[in-house]
This record gives structure tokens, C-alpha cells and sequence, in this order.
């Protein structure tokens, strides 16, 4: 079996083209941006994804894909996060821990609302796709919306395509009948504990909150925008 430490074969700039590869590709601030809003505020460890259990569901994932493709396809996984002005020493251990389990990290300053990483991520699976080693890609987002345009096209082109994400807010992934979806909390050891999710067809008797999904702020930025 494929050891963790092995999962991941970064892209560097003029190097040979790594083997056929299962991509994951982890969008960091809009999983917790969607963590956050089922939990109401900042997780806890208690409910930080533990990356060792998305590691060995990546393995088994690029296994049964090796074994229906009759070739070997390789794990690779990376996580794009923004690292905020002044908080790099806050991030670090995160991302430390992160490169010990396997996982590159793509880090990105996060100097405006412009600088998300969703642009980053979509080509790296494009530089992967035109190398030819692109057997299959998982997106982890909450909502995987920026990505549905890339899995379409991808899924048209015969590479399977998959969704992590919280069914709570990836509504079109759950529906989707070509792109797969795996709720992040269906993978087996990734919480160590069950979130507090909230389901409108199943509310207790004595009733609920729900969060809002961004801070009502929020308006103002867009209303400077307008």
C-alpha cells in the first residue's frame, strides 16, 4: 500500500511529467468558511479535519481507480490556502503538519478579496490535464461552485470528477448525475467528533439556529462594488 508520506508529487516549474495521478485538489478557506457556518463560529480541534484520514481515503480512492483502469494512478494532493498579513507564524504549524502527512501546500497572500486561490487551483488541474496525467480529480470545497465549469468539462472528456464538500451547501454537486459527491464527513476518522448539523426536514422540537454564512458586513464590500 502506498505510504502517506508518498501521496503527493508537486508541480515544479521545468520538471518531467510526474506518473498518472488521482489530483485532490483542497480549497482551505471555503471549506472553513462552510465549517464555520455549520458550527456557528471558529471550529475547534475538535472539529478540524484530520488530513491523515483524507490521506488514506485518497489512497483507497486512487487504488479501486488503478484497478477499474488496469494501470497504476498515483495519489497526489494539495491544499491552496491565503495566508493573511502578520498571521504567517499562526498558519505555519498548520502547514508543517500538513507537508509532514504528504500534501503539498500552495500558499497565496491574502492581500485583497481578489486574491482567492480558486483561480490557482483551477490551473493546476489544467497544467495536469495538458500533461496528460490527469486520471481523475477530487475538488474539496464547501460548496465547489467555482469548480462545476472544470468537472463538466473534465467529466465530458472522459476524467472522472468528484466533489467533497457539505451537502448543506453544494446543492448542484449533490444533484449532479455525471460528478460524483462525498460528503467530507462520510469519510471515515476525518472529524473527531460529529458536526452539529442542522437539517430543516428533521429540526429538534424545542427548535434551532441557523448561522448565517458570512458576517452582514459583508453588504458593505459588495455595496462599494456596485
Amino acid at each position: 500500500m502506498t505510504d502517506l508520506h508518498e501521496i503527493t508529487h508537486p508541480y515544479t516549474p521545468g520538471a518531467e511529467h510526474g506518473p498518472d495521478s488521482l489530483l485532490l485538489v483542497w480549497d482551505a478557506p471555503n471549506l472553513d468558511m462552510g465549517l464555520g457556518a455549520i458550527l456557528g463560529g471558529r471550529p475547534t480541534a475538535a472539529y478540524r479535519p484530520r488530513f491523515d484520514a483524507v490521506g488514506r481515503w485518497l489512497i483507497d480512492r486512487a487504488q479501486k481507480l488503478s484497478d477499474t483502469a488496469g494501470q497504476k494512478i498515483e495519489p497526489e494532493a494539495t491544499v491552496f490556502t491565503n495566508v493573511t498579513p502578520g498571521g504567517a507564524d499562526v498558519v505555519r504549524p498548520w502547514v508543517e503538519a500538513l507537508r509532514n502527512v504528504g500534501f503539498a501546500v500552495f500558499a497565496k497572500p491574502k492581500s485583497d478579496e481578489d486574491s482567492d486561490v480558486d483561480p490557482d487551483m483551477i490551473a493546476h488541474i489544467r497544467r495536469r490535464w495538458d500533461e496528460g496525467v490527469l486520471k481523475g480529480v477530487v475538488v474539496a470545497s464547501a460548496d465547489g461552485q467555482n469548480f462545476q465549469a472544470i468537472l463538466e468539462e473534465l467529466v465530458t472528456s472522459g476524467i472522472p470528477g468528484t466533489v467533497i464538500g457539505f451537502h448543506e451547501h453544494a446543492s448542484w454537486a449533490v444533484a449532479s448525475e455525471s460528478i460524483d459527491f462525498v460528503d467530507l464527513e462520510d469519510i471515515p476518522g476525518v472529524f473527531r467528533e460529529p458536526l452539529p448539523r442542522i437539517n430543516l426536514d428533521h429540526l429538534p422540537e424545542e427548535g434551532a439556529w441557523l448561522q448565517p454564512f458570512r458576517p452582514l458586513t459583508a453588504l458593505l464590500h459588495n455595496t462599494r462594488q456596485q
